[in-house]
């Protein structure tokens, strides 16, 4: 559980300064997940998934069009705009943590693990902690399922929205571009975001949104009718 902190970095990669901070039990446990040519496709595709949020801002867009997932939608939306604030934004800047992929193998007393492994993927330029593809995943599929509980028929898509999610979280370890430590601060912090971002929709916004969309819907309505007139 030896914790090594190495201040004022430069990363070779980037130029980008910082910190490389780690515990020795995450590079063993980076070290020992087992890597295979047709296992790196399936991580690198899972990853590519969540890069940028892009496939959950795309599903709560679409969910949001629709009125029996409406709500689910905006909640998707509301979590994941505070994931981007409170995890990018400020806490990655306030770590400053170097990612796995930054660091050359002279940091690890010579072990030759993250300087013969292959990196299969464009290393990102901002900073570790916390693992921002995790925020996103757990906010967004969080959302889906806080708000499909009391659907027995439709809180198997939040289960399986979780469990994508996870995959998601693991294929950032596995392409060594995240610490485990990076993955759990990013579970917590979407998971936090994510109740929070439920209460407020549940107990104020909800009501102010449905309602907007349906004023929206009648003015719509009523331009089309005006039309056929």
């Amino acid at each position: 559980m030896d914790l090594v902190i190495l201040q004022d970095q430069i990363a070779q990669c980037n130029g980008k300064a910082g910190d490389i901070i780690y515990w020795l039990w995450e590079i063993k446990f980076l070290e020992s997940i087992p890597r295979e040519d047709w296992l790196t496709i399936i991580m690198k595709v899972f990853t590519y998934l969540g890069e940028g949020g892009a496939m959950w801002i795309v599903l709560s867009i679409v969910l949001a069009i629709f009125a029996k997932t409406r709500k689910t939608g905006f909640t998707m939306m509301i979590s994941m705009i505070g994931a981007v604030i409170i995890g990018n934004v400020i806490l990655k800047n306030c770590f400053a943590r170097f990612r796995p992929c930054w660091v050359i193998s002279d940091t690890f007393n010579g072990t030759e693990f993250f300087n013969s492994i292959k990196y299969h993927i464009s290393i990102p330029n901002d900073y570790s902690f916390p693992s921002g593809h995790t925020m996103n995943g757990v906010t967004a599929s969080m959302s889906i399922l806080f708000c499909t509980l009391k659907d027995k028929k439709r809180v198997f898509y939040g289960i399986g929205a979780v469990v994508l999610a996870c995959i998601i979280a693991f294929s950032r370890m596995y392409l060594l571009v995240h610490w485990p430590t990076d993955i759990i601060a990013g579970a917590f912090v979407g998971l936090v975001i994510a109740i929070g971002s439920y209460i407020i929709m549940d107990k104020k916004l909800w009501a102010v949104i449905d309602k907007a969309c349906t004023n929206l819907k009648k003015a719509i309505d009523r331009k089309k009718q005006n039309k056929i007139v």
